[in-house]
């Protein structure tokens, strides 16, 4: 069938993998949502939020009940979120995100990532100083302006509005405007959304590299073997990093 199909083949085969992982990240992150707050979407910003996301990566409706009747049980095992830092090979700063119930199993692995992939593992406060943590928002681009939605967003804390366009798992197109705002300012960003009425696909807090590091081909290939190998693992939720 020759090397096209084997191309496309393999892009589809990671938009699945990246599919199924956002769908055990999400559930995760209801689980510890339910437990903080309980299983009252309207009375639980944080499984709100949840549930929302979960839309925006199309998991099924199902999955997020069962989700959340599973969190509601005393038998379902206690997530504990740690932050994890480091740097890659050629000075990339890496941050890694995790919810897990084993924290012992979680650090070996992750820094076994790290040193089989020419990086290492840091302490605290060794690469996170080089990100800012931001709300951002996004949000389906139909019928949005963008300098009308930063003017009308600019007293809710929006820092940076922009366009951006993303594949789906079957490797249809679709616009999004992004909304950036101050990590104080996420929960106030999202009550202003909402107020609009606009179609809000993700709303998370993210690490934003200050600054970034610029690398050949070569070199951002070494990188991205330790990223993908991070993303790979079931306790990690989400990785940042510096290479530009």
């Amino acid at each position: 069938m020759g090397r096209a199909f084997e191309f496309r083949k393999g892009r589809k085969m990671k938009r699945w993998d990246r599919m199924s992982k956002d769908f055990t990240r999400i559930g995760k992150e209801i689980v510890m949502a339910v437990k903080e707050g309980g299983p009252n979407p309207d009375t639980n910003a944080r499984l709100r939020t949840a549930i929302q996301n979960g839309k925006g990566v199309n998991m099924p409706k199902d999955r997020v009940e069962a989700a959340i009747k599973r969190a509601s049980s005393r038998e379902e095992k206690d997530y504990q979120e740690v932050v994890y830092e480091g740097y890659g090979p050629h000075g990339v700063a890496i941050v890694v995100e995790t919810a897990t119930d084993n924290p012992t199993r979680t650090v070996s692995n992750v820094r076994m990532y790290f040193n089989r992939n020419n990086g290492a593992l840091g302490t605290a406060g060794s690469s996170d100083y080089t990100f800012t943590r931001k709300g951002v928002f996004k949000l389906a681009a139909a019928g949005l302006d963008r300098d009308e939605l930063e003017l009308e967003l600019i007293d809710a804390g929006a820092e940076d509005v922009y366009e951006t366009t993303e594949e789906d798992e079957h490797g249809a197109e679709h616009q999004y405007m992004v909304v950036e705002s101050a990590f104080a300012d996420f929960g106030q960003m999202q009550k202003a959304l909402d107020a609009k009425g606009v179609n809000i696909v993700s709303a998370t807090l993210q690490r934003v590299p200050n600054t970034t590091v610029s690398l050949n081909d070569e070199q951002a290939e070494e990188v991205e073997k330790l990223i993908d190998k991070l993303e790979e693992d079931d306790d990690v939720q989400a990785v940042y990093h510096t290479m530009g």
